[in-house]
């Protein structure tokens, strides 16, 4: 057992945001490889770009659960990129409406395919271990109960609790 396994909750955002970042630049390493200027984080956007013809950057930021400044970072990087533009929605001057360019398209039929290999390549991954399994509806069951619990609260109330007295005498 290293470290990080045995210190448990203690270091459970260490080890997510150590898994994440192994995860994507695996995923960054396939679209070097294939020759694709992409890149692992843009995803989110890409994919609901590829669902939806336009939305606005809150429409980006709430189903991304990222917030709207984190949004319109991303959005900024790509319009820099000339992979996605906004305009003025015509019914409501004060959204704006993120379409990808045509060059966002190209990308977009570009990576598809890599989405596809992904998705088959964690599924055999996963399929072969047991435990692995078990990590989607885990993730969604923490992901739920943060959504129904307030972590802080909680800790600081266990803070308290734990909290004696100090007899000085």
């Amino acid at each position: 057992m290293n470290l990080y396994q045995s210190l448990g909750y203690l270091v459970l955002g260490s080890r997510l945001r150590r898994l994440s970042e192994a995860f994507l630049a695996e995923i960054n390493r396939v679209y070097q490889k294939e020759g694709i200027d992409f890149d692992a984080s843009w995803f989110p956007v890409f994919y609901l770009l590829s669902k939806n013809e336009a939305l606005s950057i809150k429409e980006l930021s709430e189903q991304i659960e990222v917030s709207h400044p984190a949004a319109s970072q991303l959005i900024t990087n790509l319009k820099k990129r000339e992979l996605v533009t906004s305009a003025t929605c015509n019914d409501d001057g004060r959204r704006q409406l993120v379409t990808l360019t045509d060059s966002g398209k190209k990308l977009l039929t570009q990576i598809l395919p890599v989405w596809d290999a992904i998705s088959t390549a964690m599924t055999k991954l996963v399929e072969s271990n047991e435990q692995a399994q078990q990590l989607l509806p885990a993730i969604t069951g923490l992901e739920n109960a943060f959504r129904q619990a307030n972590l802080a609260d909680a800790i600081s109330q266990n803070l308290v609790a734990n909290l004696k007295p100090v007899n000085h005498e």
